[in-house]
């Protein structure tokens, strides 16, 4: 039995209405919408990049507009969030700490994150460096110095930053706060200290939980999209039994062959997305690691994305950019931009801006995206938005002659 039947317009729409994307944010932030929207999304990735604002802070702010970026760190030492493996690093709410411990328990499963052979081999210092942190106290990487002259990934950590990082993994350590974007690690029972194993739920219970909170995440999902958003290991998640105990819901998008799913706390808004009462209006910029675009073929399916972030592709081998944000505009993907904020000058440039093809130029379309970037600039700090390069060449003038216009109103 099918319960909903959505256009595939319908379906992008419900989605960005469980992503916090359907329309523009009315209220100035509180702190207290930034955990909110965090435990809608179940996962907020972390990820160092800061060409523009760090991918956390950039989701967030899709969704939030103007925010205090402290305000994530805050919540963070506060004991409100913590930090774990999820889709990757992620913050995510301190309650759901109970669906992770699993992993912390069997870390050698969590592949590259965990170093069984490290662990052994280095058994007396990684124990000397946990009674460090015991008996002196949190630290971060920076606290001890490198003499090897090396640098880079976990192949070239120096030992306490592995040691630290294999005992996060495994949970005999947490991320107390963050200073300065870097992690401050302390003991598990001192960033947490009402924990205890006992409280943890049995694995298949764990694994059904994580299954129902993504698909209330992504607003409908089908079963394939599942385990990406928590990365669940096998076996995967059985939406189909799900439906059949009446956790889910089946619903059937036009044009696709496979069912998708749909939370029941989410029926009315999948009835009002039926009935094309969902009008998607925010026009934004995503980060390149926004649950909207991180899978690849979830973004193509539903929105006919393709979309890749080249950062990790050699340059002469890229095709759009180092850090390309995707542009949403009222419910569509329309194009991406490699962009880069120059803090100190106050200068928002757009290296590179594409547009997907057979996108219309209209006025308001050029009005919705030139508020997009100039609210975005503002948020930098950057009264300047500066366009360098631009595929449509005719959508250049357009957008650069609607950016002095938003400048000079603003």
């Amino acid at each position: 039995m099918t319960d909903f039947t959505l256009s595939l317009p319908a379906a992008r729409a419900l989605h960005l209405a469980a992503q916090g994307l359907l329309q523009p944010r009315r209220k100035k932030a509180r702190k207290a919408d930034v955990l909110d929207a965090i435990r809608h999304l179940g996962v907020l990735q972390i990820d160092t990049i800061h060409v523009v604002a760090r991918s956390p802070y950039l989701v967030l702010w899709s969704r939030l507009g103007d925010y205090p970026l402290a305000w994530l760190e805050e919540l963070l030492a506060e004991g409100k969030l913590f930090e774990y493996w999820a889709h990757e690093a992620c913050f995510l709410p301190i309650e759901d700490y109970r669906l992770m411990r699993h992993r912390m328990l069997d870390p050698a499963a969590m592949g590259w994150k965990y170093s069984e052979r490290w662990m052994q081999e280095r058994r007396t210092e990684v124990d000397a460096l946990l009674d460090h942190v015991r008996s002196k106290g949190p630290v971060r990487s920076s606290d001890f110095e490198r003499n090897d002259g090396k640098s880079g990934g976990w192949w070239e950590w120096k030992p306490e930053k592995r040691s630290l990082e294999v005992l996060f993994t495994a949970g005999r350590l947490m991320i107390a706060r963050r200073q300065n974007f870097q992690r401050v690690y302390d003991i598990a029972e001192r960033v947490l200290p009402g924990w205890d194993d006992s409280q943890l739920p049995p694995s298949e219970e764990t694994q059904r939980e994580l299954a129902l909170k993504t698909v209330r995440a992504l607003g409908l999902s089908k079963a394939a999209w599942i385990a990406d958003y928590y990365r669940t290991k096998p076996p995967r998640p059985n939406a189909e039994a799900f439906a059949e105990q009446g956790l889910l819901l089946r619903a059937r998008v036009e044009g696709w062959k496979e069912p998708v799913y749909i939370h029941p706390d989410l029926a009315d808004l999948a009835r009002a997305a039926q009935d094309g009462a969902l009008a998607p209006s925010v026009t934004t910029i995503l980060s390149p690691f926004d649950p909207v675009v991180w899978d690849r073929r979830r973004a193509l399916e539903l929105f006919d994305f393709d979309y890749r972030l080249e950062c990790y592709t050699p340059a002469e081998k890229r095709r759009y950019g180092y850090f390309t944000l995707p542009i949403l505009r009222r419910g569509a993907l329309v194009g991406r931009v490699d962009a880069k904020a120059h803090r100190r000058e106050g200068v928002f440039e757009l290296k590179a801006l594409t547009l997907e093809p057979g996108v219309r130029l209209t006025d308001r379309f050029v009005r919705d995206v030139a508020g997009a970037f100039q609210r975005c600039a503002a948020w930098h700090q950057c009264p300047q938005v500066r366009l360098q390069r631009c595929e449509p060449a005719a959508f250049g003038p357009m957008l650069q002659a609607a950016l002095d216009g938003e400048a000079m109103a603003a």
